[in-house]
């Protein structure tokens, strides 16, 4: 008699496996963090910010666009907790505001980078041949800016806004997203498990998102929050330089922009944008590095 395989119970069975390796991927990634110090201080200061950018309406007294012209660059007090700034706004509000922008610009920006990196290292590290050296030729002549220059040069040409922000650091960081991912392909192309899969009849496409992709995740998320902290450093830089977020978007770099010249009078803007760029980036060099010396001790 012969029977046939139920449809439903084999997406239920993929389901079950491929829950199980996120399972599995999850706790490895826990011993990884609360295995190293660094990691622990780390995230500890990246979820700071995140509790304070998801409860800002909760933890602060005014609005971030709010102004009160009556208390115009004053110092910390007991109604303003860092003060105000020249336009009379509290600067506590921008500063937790800010954190909501620059931690949905930098995480958004650095996944679509991976994206683009994944989409062009894939296939130039699998192929090779005329396809590693075109990707590779492509990527050479994005690399030879320097990388504010392509940002400004980005943004200069397309405008401020959100959209664009995330569109240039993108831009900027798949080249080297795609070389990472093009380096670990080369590698594991070579395995034993990438050969059986051919002679079992996958394809390429699959062999890359089954085999090759999985077997490199751990440099790839390392990575990837290593960027994160450059995308945030990047985003405060393209902000001062008045390329950032248009006001009066809360933006830390825009803070610094505008706050500068009224630093004889009133320096708390300046300084309470700066100190929450410096810590978040901190905070997430901290935690990627950890995570980097952990994975690296049992290799």
């Amino acid at each position: 008699m012969m029977t046939t395989e139920n449809p439903s119970a084999k997406r239920t069975s993929r389901f079950a496996v491929a829950l199980k390796e996120f399972g599995d991927s999850a706790k490895e990634l826990a011993e990884l963090i609360f295995s190293s110090p660094t990691a622990i201080v780390g995230m500890v200061i990246v979820l700071v910010w995140v509790l304070i950018a998801i409860f800002a309406p909760l933890i602060t007294t005014y609005t971030p666009l709010e102004q009160d012209y009556k208390n115009i660059n004053k110092p910390p007090s007991a109604e303003h907790f860092l003060g105000t700034d020249n336009l009379g706004r509290d600067v506590w509000a921008r500063v937790a505001y800010g954190a909501r922008t620059i931690l949905s610009l930098g995480p958004i920006s650095v996944f679509v980078a991976f994206l683009v990196g994944l989409a062009l290292g894939l296939p130039a590290g699998y192929y090779q041949g005329w396809v590693d050296e075109l990707v590779m030729r492509v990527l050479d002549a994005l690399m030879a800016f320097p990388t504010i220059l392509l940002y400004m040069i980005i943004i200069s040409a397309v405008g401020a806004s959100s959209f664009n922000v995330v569109i240039a650091i993108a831009v900027g960081g798949a080249p080297g997203i795609a070389r990472l991912v093009r380096a670990l392909t080369m590698d594991i192309r070579t395995r034993e498990y990438v050969s059986a899969a051919k002679l079992r009849g996958d394809s390429d496409l699959m062999i890359m998102l089954r085999e090759i992709l999985p077997n490199s995740r751990g440099p790839l998320i390392v990575d990837f929050l290593l960027r994160i902290g450059y995308a945030a450093f990047y985003i405060g830089t393209l902000g001062f330089l008045g390329l950032g977020l248009p006001p009066p978007t809360p933006d830390w770099g825009g803070m610094v922009q505008e706050g500068h010249s009224h630093m004889t009078s009133n320096v708390w803007p300046v300084l309470s944008a700066t100190v929450a760029i410096v810590t978040l980036v901190i905070g997430l060099n901290m935690f990627a590095d950890g995570l980097r010396e952990e994975s690296m001790r049992y290799q």
